[in-house]
């Protein structure tokens, strides 16, 4: 088997084994609908130590603090980083699921920036926005697949990216309090 033959195979093994893992969980959805909805949460510890918030990911502990640009140090993370982080992460992800189901063999880079103008945020400028003014997502894709397909990759990348859905669409947030 050459290395055409080999990546093929693979490829077909990847997308056969990502069809036999969702398609348990389609059906499930389909005859079930309110066992698709899942909660997702993040937690945060304020320990009073310091202008910081300690976040527990699936993997680690972090600390985020803030932006150089607000008085920080840079040696903490900075939320809007992470939601851009989150973001690739998520456009990523996405776009690999949608190629494998495609059939279509995909590597590069995913890439977010945003602008910020942090006279908002530190209550220099009443006109100036709290938050990204604007947010741009871009890949650098390593494919042989022609235009159409690529066009239709990106496609189905923007409308399945929850992330990318959720920052478009702006869903309903709450915020709530309680002291002990």
């Amino acid at each position: 088997m050459d290395v055409t033959e080999a990546a093929a195979s693979s490829k077909a093994e990847l997308k056969a084994e990502l069809k036999a893992r969702q398609a348990p969980l389609k059906e499930r959805y389909r005859s079930e609908p309110g066992s698709a909805v899942v909660t997702l949460s993040a937690d945060g510890e304020l320990d009073g130590s310091g202008i910081a918030c300690k976040v527990r990911t699936s993997t680690a502990l972090v600390e985020a603090g803030l932006h150089p640009a607000t008085g920080g140090d840079g040696t903490q993370l900075c939320s809007g980083d992470m939601l851009l982080e989150a973001l690739v992460a998520c456009a990523g992800v996405t776009l690999r699921a949608v190629a494998t189901s495609l059939g279509m063999a995909v590597s590069g880079t995913v890439h977010a920036e945003g602008d910020l103008d942090f006279r908002g945020t530190l209550g220099v400028s009443k006109d100036a926005p709290v938050g990204f003014r604007d947010i741009r997502l871009s890949f650098a894709l390593d494919t042989d697949a022609d235009a159409d397909q690529v066009a239709t990759l990106v496609k189905l990348t923007e409308r399945y990216c929850v992330v990318l859905q959720t920052l478009t669409t702006s869903p309903a947030t709450s915020v709530s309090v309680s002291t002990g």
